[in-house]
């Protein structure tokens, strides 16, 4: 979900009770879960340390599910709890080594570098410029404009993986000032005028941009630090675009129209919008030479994402697979500190990036922690049975089905992704043919960002477009079961075939 920096509340007499529950509850059903292991023993197949381990896990994922302490916190209190009791090795050395070894995995850090590169286009005012820019050229009609919306969230994901900052941060700030144009009010009949349609088009598009990139969406490192430990399976930051392109682009293209028909405005022109847009870009001036400075390096970054790290493309001296993209991220930094776009005192005070950083370094290991003490395969033996005799894809679709819409139950993109996604993977290693098991752990990591549309609480966005007041209670829920069953279609219809026959 959000990855914005979360911050403990003041806690008053009236508060107090509330934020001692959160924190209770998991403790509770750690002593719980500990007290049966060492009353009635390890389930079978378990070694006490295994079951001890699991027992620190589920109350981690409580907390972050909670959230009594910033979830950073949490996962640094996991990983402490697991190496002091030395549960996954013994040997004292190596179990501290385990504890750190999140914080030296490539993706997390891809993730804390493009925090610190979306700095970027906050500092310089590029992502407003390239909205209104946008809702300039296409808001003349109310179908184009939601069409502006999402290719402004589209071109600045790359290089923004909180989705939150993106379309809460950047994208909502803009369009919120449209709906008053045509006196289409919150919380009001007047919002369907065009309010709703602008706010849930927004709310959707990034949810679909979200699965497109690496770097789009936070905890898509952990998940793709899971599937290493779990598969063994290395995905770049090309592949894993190419991987999703076909279900992006048609889930891209056909969302705007989708809305309009589903959940219709009644504002079908909008004369009006490219005026407003123009005065607005008239107040922000020329294109600053920090805003042109910051265009080229974004160009050079998706230039080096898309060569640098492809056997497809070779350059003189350097060959192939020439650079990493965590190294095109912190070329990127390098180059914005020296440009004068960020500096490092900025660096120093993005707590988000920091933030990010530690939650996800953390609960990576957390969740390899639990394959290493072989709970993921003790509960893979036990989940496969009632599956063994299914036709491999029936399995691989039943099993995205579940990860996608037990999100349900989470109000935590990664919350889920580290509760759930080391299980299902386990499974699907169990049960599906080796040609399998890839196509089957990318559609997992690729339902992350589409997951975002089911609720109100799904992802970070959430609370932002459910609290504008121009989508009432009832609308979002429907919309959010339509389209997440809209999604869940086109990740499984055309990313299973695609992905069986194409090689990334």
């Amino acid at each position: 979900m959000a990855t914005a920096q979360v911050s403990l509340p003041a806690v008053s007499p009236k508060a107090a009770p509330g934020l001692a529950w959160k924190a209770g509850l998991p403790i509770l059903v750690w002593l719980v879960l500990v007290l049966y292991g060492y009353v009635f023993g390890s389930p079978s197949g378990l070694t006490m340390s295994a079951w001890l381990y699991f027992a620190m896990f589920i109350a981690v994922i409580l907390g972050l599910i909670l959230e009594p302490i910033p979830a950073a916190a949490i996962g640094l209190i996991g990983v402490t709890v697991a190496a002091t009791m030395r549960y996954v090795n013994a040997n004292i050395g190596t179990s501290i080594s385990w504890a750190l070894g999140g914080f030296s995995d490539t993706t997390v850090w891809l993730i804390f570098g493009a925090f610190v590169f979306s700095m970027g286009y906050n500092k310089t005012g590029l992502g407003r410029r390239i909205a209104l820019v946008l809702v300039r050229w296409l808001g003349g009609r109310t179908l184009g404009l939601g069409y502006a919306i999402s290719i402004a969230d589209l071109v600045i994901s790359p290089g923004t993986p909180s989705n939150t900052a993106r379309s809460g941060g950047t994208i909502f700030p803009v369009i919120r000032n449209i709906p008053a144009l045509y006196q289409s009010e919150p919380n009001s009949p007047s919002a369907r005028k065009i309010g709703s349609f602008i706010m849930w088009t927004a709310f959707a598009a990034t949810c679909v941009t979200s699965s497109m990139f690496i770097t789009s969406l936070a905890p898509t490192a952990a998940a793709l630090a899971i599937v290493k430990t779990t598969t063994k399976l290395d995905v770049n930051w090309i592949q894993y675009a190419q991987g999703f392109l076909p279900v992006g682009i048609v889930l891209f293209l056909l969302l705007p129209v989708l809305v309009y028909l589903i959940y219709p405005p009644e504002v079908k022109v909008s004369k009006e919008i490219p005026q407003w847009a123009g005065q607005e870009l008239g107040k922000l001036g020329k294109v600053t030479t920090k805003e042109l400075i910051m265009i080229g390096l974004v160009i050079l970054a998706l230039f080096l994402w898309i060569v640098g790290s492809n056997t497809m493309f070779g350059l003189p001296y350097f060959g192939t697979n020439f650079i990493n993209a965590t190294t095109v991220v912190l070329v990127g930094i390098v180059l914005m500190i020296a440009a004068g776009i960020v500096t490092w005192d900025d660096i120093l005070a993005n707590k988000s990036a920091w933030n990010v950083l530690v939650w996800f370094a953390t609960l990576v290991t957390l969740a390899a922690g639990l394959q290493q003490v072989g709970f993921v395969k003790w509960f893979a033996d036990l989940a496969s049975a009632p599956l063994k005799g299914m036709d491999p894809v029936v399995i691989m679709v039943l099993l995205v089905a579940l990860f996608y819409f037990i999100h349900y139950f989470f109000a935590s993109l990664t919350a889920h992704t580290t509760a759930v996604l080391p299980l299902v993977l386990g499974v699907g290693v169990k049960l599906l043919p080796a040609a399998m098991v890839a196509p089957f752990a990318l559609l997992c990591v690729y339902s992350l960002g589409l997951i975002g549309i089911l609720t109100p609480y799904a992802t970070g966005p959430s609370p932002v477009y459910y609290g504008s007041g121009y989508i009432s209670r009832a609308d979002f829920w429907k919309l959010g079961l339509i389209f997440g069953v809209i999604f869940f279609i086109g990740l499984v219809v055309i990313g299973v075939p695609y992905l069986m026959n194409v090689k990334l």
